[in-house]
Parts: structure tokens; sequence; C-alpha cells
């Protein structure tokens, strides 16, 4: 069965940090791409962060703008788990955060992600 579990959100002040997981099950984890997505109320679900396969990717990354220099995406395929690293919190940052994947190479649309997790809540005060 397919599955993909977040955890790691918390409530921290500005400026603190937060490491969220996505620890992945039923799939062939090293050869997807992993993103971690957001969504605040009221808002779209925007990219936040993506990472590449390992077969032929060589773990490229992408960053949003607006996570850039604060944020970083990083996987252990032995443990099957991606994981988003969030220093420097800003009071834009709370959301629901979702991580997804798809297999193949780097990706940037909500739709070429196959598998999705429940999301973990990152708020920031």
């Amino acid at each position: 069965q397919v599955q993909l579990v977040e955890s790691g959100g918390d409530s921290v002040q500005t400026g603190g940090s937060l490491k969220l997981s996505c620890a992945a099950t039923g799939f062939i984890f090293n050869k997807c791409a992993m993103g971690w997505y957001r969504q605040a109320p009221g808002k779209e679900r925007e990219l936040v962060s993506t990472i590449g396969n390992d077969i032929g990717d060589d773990g490229h990354t992408y960053y949003a703008d607006s996570v850039k220099g604060r944020f970083a995406i990083f996987r252990d395929n032995a443990k099957r788990t991606a994981y988003l690293q969030m220093n420097s919190l800003k009071p834009e940052d709370p959301a629901m955060y979702y991580c997804a994947a798809g297999y193949g190479g780097i990706r940037f649309q909500q739709y070429a992600y196959k598998y999705w997790g429940q999301g973990t809540q990152v708020t920031v005060s």
C-alpha cells in the first residue's frame, strides 16, 4: 500500500526552525522525485521545493524564491524518507505542508506527482 506520511509540523516563533519528514512506503522511493508543497487558508497550493531521484537526476533540487536560502530539501533513500529543513521561518510561511512523489526526474507541476501525503501543519507566531 502506498503511503506518504509527513511529520514535524509544529508552532514556532518567527525566526525559528523546523524539520519536516516524509516517510514513504509502497513504491520504489529512489526512482521518484520528491516535492514539498504548502497551502495556506484561502490560497492555492504552491510548490516549495523539489528534489530529483537518484537515478540520472543526481539529486538536483529546486526552491521557490520565497524560501531560497532558508529551506533545504534532502532525502535518505535507505530510510525512504524525504526532509525539508526550514530555517528563519517567517510569518508568511504558515501552511499545511504536503509531500508528494512521482516516478522520474525532478518535476514542478502538481499533476506530475502521483502520490501525496495528508500534510503536516506549520504555524509561525
